[in-house]
């Protein structure tokens, strides 16, 4: 299968951003074809629907849910790819019909995702409410999960620009886990059977992203909803989308997360599934925090007279301002030796003094607007180009 081709052919172009919500989703589902049955789940906590997918009628069930931290919304963009695919290519629609009965979540957190953070309206992380469920999201997606009784769970996330591969210079693009179902990290057939599955995915991505595709720490968490689904036998893969390059919106890296899903179609048709024949999971490389936003390097300061050469950074935080991601650039000390970090931007200052009207030296938290040196001048974080 041609994935890329695939991909530029059906992308929902109108879909972009890290902003995406309710109002991004429904006019979607409202358009759905009559194979679709969208149904609406639920309430969150500020009465927005939460709304399901459901799609075939194959005899495999795949549980699908993206956004329980509102934050997160790459493979909801590339859920409603999949979408736009089994709506418009009508030979893989009917592969898909007759092979799967898939439901999907696209959007759980839907007040999360309004206001751009992790944690629902009652700041409750939902990814840590599975045992009591305390929360209405974290109730609808549990039911579902027992009603529906699916052998295969894709839990979808996204991970911050400073995940990085190993000890390389590489951006954490997108990572994956077969989850611990026992505080002892044991194999059991269904956890070998997610682990050969994300080795299957990572050798095709490796054709397309190589070095950037990473393994996600796999302790155990009884409260997350992952561990929670493997230890009830379903066999469960997470899928964490990162950084790619210079690719803050993410609209690069949906690619990956939907071509990811289409690898996951292909190798659980074919049943070639092989029980302990994980060799090709373990080789994939740990993610690491790694990376700063914006690294600065050799940079001279004043600190109590005395002069010092430090290494500081720039991260970006994430506010929505009418209705658009910003990325606000604040400066963060470095306290560690920087030889295993790296910067998706980074100079070397060459032992240039810093100065700037915030601050005497850099400051955690202070805006990045300053100079280093005489004809060196940054704003947001970036040098400014004479």
């Amino acid at each position: 299968m041609v994935y890329e081709e695939i991909f530029s052919t059906y992308t929902n172009k109108k879909i972009k951003g890290r902003h995406i919500t309710n109002e991004t989703v429904e006019p979607i589902l409202e358009h759905l074809n009559s194979d679709f049955k969208v149904k609406i789940e639920g309430k969150s906590v500020l009465e927005k629907p939460i709304y399901s997918v459901q799609f075939g009628h194959g005899k495999t069930k795949i549980y699908m849910w993206s956004q329980m931290h509102g934050d997160e919304s790459t493979s909801t963009k590339a859920i409603l790819d999949l979408f736009e695919v089994l709506s418009k290519d009508k030979v893989y629609a009917t592969f898909i019909q007759s092979t799967y009965t898939l439901y999907i979540i696209p959007l759980v957190n839907p007040d999360g995702a309004e206001v751009h953070t992790r944690e629902n309206i009652n700041k409750v992380d939902l990814n840590r409410d599975v045992n009591e469920c305390t929360q209405p999201e974290s109730k609808i997606l549990k039911q579902i999960f027992e009603n529906f009784q699916p052998e295969y769970c894709l839990n979808m996330h996204d991970q911050r620009t400073i995940y990085g591969i190993g000890e390389t210079n590489k951006s954490a693009i997108i990572s994956f886990l077969a989850p611990a179902y026992n505080k002892n990290r044991e194999i059991n057939q269904y956890r070998s059977k997610a682990m050969h599955i994300i080795g299957k995915i990572n050798n095709v991505l490796q054709n397309y992203i190589p070095g950037h595709v990473g393994m996600y720490n796999d302790a155990y968490c009884d409260n997350c909803f992952g561990d929670y689904f493997a230890s009830k036998n379903a066999v469960t893969i997470l899928f964490e989308a990162g950084h790619y390059p210079n690719d803050y919106t993410r609209d690069i890296t949906r690619k990956y997360v939907f071509i990811g899903l289409l690898v996951v179609f292909d190798i659980i048709h074919e049943n070639d599934i092989v029980d302990d024949n994980n060799s090709e999971y373990f080789i994939i490389p740990d993610n690491k925090v790694s990376f700063f936003d914006i690294l600065y390097k050799n940079v001279k300061i004043i600190d109590n007279g005395n002069e010092k050469i430090i290494n500081f950074a720039t991260q970006y935080n994430e506010v929505v301002k009418n209705g658009i991601i910003v990325f606000e650039p604040y400066m963060v000390i470095i306290e560690n030796d920087i030889q295993n970090y790296f910067g998706h931007i980074e100079y070397d200052l060459e032992g240039e003094l810093f100065y700037s009207n915030y601050c005497s030296i850099p400051e955690n938290g202070v805006k990045s607007d300053f100079f280093i040196g005489k004809n060196n001048e940054f704003i947001d974080g970036i040098l400014k180009t004479q």
